[in-house]
């Protein structure tokens, strides 16, 4: 018998219809002899409609209490989910992640746990009841309901499939797989039959909706096999797996492209010691996350210093930075969110040199300016006007011949 955790994206829940797919999937597993834990999101469109209402009712809705919205779409999930299974004969109970009490730290709406305590999912599953948890929800020391992040459920069913020490976390969505690239903006995209945590790490931080960053973190860390399937079709899917001797044939595994993407730059700061922790020491303080970071060469003791932030935190990531060059002299601060990120990611490119040449090359020919540059062992990220986002996915796919099997 193994235990195998399953998670259900929002388009996989949408409706009365697909949960009831789903509910007819959760017992063939259970039916093969396992004891099954499933994580659910809220039906698709459900958060953004609560977010909506929250920014209705105020401009800037207090923290605590948007998080108490928010985290309402699951809870409608999983009990429909629990009363159908009951209804089929199959034992089932729901839980909420302050039942389960997935405890995190106090970062409203970016919480991320501490831990989980797994008592009652165990003594459940002892009972042969299917387990039914709520996704993206968890619980500060406080007893305040946080959440974890826009697919936080990814996160939630990989930290359970790790405290349970689950055989297996498969992730159904609306896709059947990890494909080189988005199938949407490139025909030619091919789905892999499995990468890299390290590989999937860096397309999830890239822009690649496939996973949660966070989740791959986890799975890298506890080792977690993660299948990524589709909830429409048992055909396809993509092991996220530790590195192999045979993918080192691959040099790359993907193109993937973020647009939720803002650039600010702050003019002529003084070029001194603690300049910089001045400056992002108030935004990680509030919790926003800073991508790319560029400082230009020191002129006559002043130099520009360019960084990326995700573009829903751009009006408060624009406050704290103008409050903070005030602070410490800078001439002024310039915001441009009309700017993409486009990455390529591959673990064999750190054996094989001239990569991002070639990359650099691609762009070039198409007349695609490059604004910002990134690299790291397994990825290098360009910044680009949003307007080439598309072209410049078809182009670097085409370039590295991604549609070719290795």
């Amino acid at each position: 018998m193994a235990l195998v955790v399953q998670k259900y994206g929002g388009t996989s829940v949408a409706n009365i219809d697909k949960i009831a797919n789903v509910a007819k999937n959760v017992i063939r597993t259970k039916q093969e002899g396992n004891d099954v834990v499933v994580v659910l999101s809220a039906m698709a469109g459900e958060t953004d409609r609560l977010i909506r209402l929250a920014q209705k009712a105020a401009d800037e809705p207090d923290a605590r209490e948007y998080d108490s919205l928010i985290s309402t779409g699951e809870q409608v999930t999983v009990t429909l989910l629990a009363i159908m299974l009951n209804g089929l004969g199959c034992p089932a109970k729901s839980f909420l992640g302050f039942q389960v009490r997935v405890l995190t730290d106090r970062a409203f709406s970016k919480a991320r746990i501490l831990e989980v305590d797994t008592t009652s999912i165990r003594d459940e599953l002892k009972k042969g009841t299917i387990v039914v948890v709520a996704g993206f929800q968890g619980v500060d020391p406080e007893n305040n309901i946080t959440t974890l992040g826009r697919g936080g459920s990814d996160t939630s069913a990989v930290a359970l499939a790790a405290v349970l020490k689950a055989d297996v976390c498969d992730i159904y969505t609306d896709v059947d797989g990890v494909y080189t690239t988005d199938p949407n903006i490139c025909p030619k995209a091919r789905r892999l039959d499995r990468i890299t945590y390290d590989e999937m790490l860096e397309m999830a931080r890239a822009g690649a909706k496939v996973l949660q960053p966070r989740s791959v973190e986890l799975a890298k860390k506890y080792n977690v096999p993660v299948r990524i399937k589709s909830s429409f079709t048992d055909e396809g899917g993509t092991l996220v797996t530790k590195e192999g001797r045979d993918m080192e044939k691959e040099v790359l595994s993907g193109v993937t492209y973020d647009r939720d993407q803002a650039k600010i730059t702050v003019v002529r700061v003084p070029d001194k010691p603690g300049v910089a922790a001045r400056l992002f020491t108030p935004l990680s303080e509030r919790n926003i996350v800073v991508d790319m970071i560029i400082q230009n060469a020191s002129s006559d003791g002043y130099t520009d210093l360019t960084f990326t932030v995700s573009r829903k935190d751009i009006r408060e990531a624009t406050r704290i930075t103008s409050e903070a060059a005030g602070a410490i002299g800078a001439d002024k601060v310039e915001v441009d969110d009309n700017v993409a990120k486009v990455s390529i990611i591959g673990v064999g490119m750190i054996s094989h040199s001239g990569v991002a040449a070639k990359m650099f090359q691609a762009l070039a020919r198409e007349g695609i300016n490059i604004m910002m540059i990134s690299t790291s062992e397994i990825k290098v990220s360009c910044v680009v006007e949003a307007k080439y986002t598309e072209l410049a996915v078809t182009v670097l796919h085409d370039a590295f011949g991604l549609e070719k099997e290795s």
